[in-house]
């Protein structure tokens, strides 16, 4: 679990971020939680949007995303949220984290 400071550093890195996927009208499946997995594994803090044809809202389509790829989740706003996920080793944000 993050604390609300970790959570308002993580927050402030991801302002600027683009989402790197989009939730459509399909099912969140294996196939989107794998790349969700990978890409989280690579970047350590993603941000992802939920188009509005799909059948889950954002804070929906977060939590099944975080309770899948084991990572929390650190913000839900309109459409968008964003995942974060520390890696194992050479973590990019475990000095700020501390």
């Amino acid at each position: 679990m993050l604390t609300s400071k970790q959570r308002a550093i993580l927050r402030g890195k991801a302002n600027t971020m683009d989402p790197v996927f989009q939730i459509g009208k399909g099912e969140v499946d294996e196939a989107l939680i794998q790349a969700v997995r990978d890409c989280l594994e690579a970047r350590e803090l993603i941000k992802l949007k939920v188009l509005d044809n799909s059948i889950y809202d954002a804070r929906e389509a977060s939590i099944l995303l975080a309770e899948a790829t084991g990572a929390d989740c650190v913000q839900v706003i309109g459409s968008k949220f964003v995942l974060y996920l520390q890696k194992k080793k050479d973590s990019a944000y475990a000095d700020l984290l501390k």
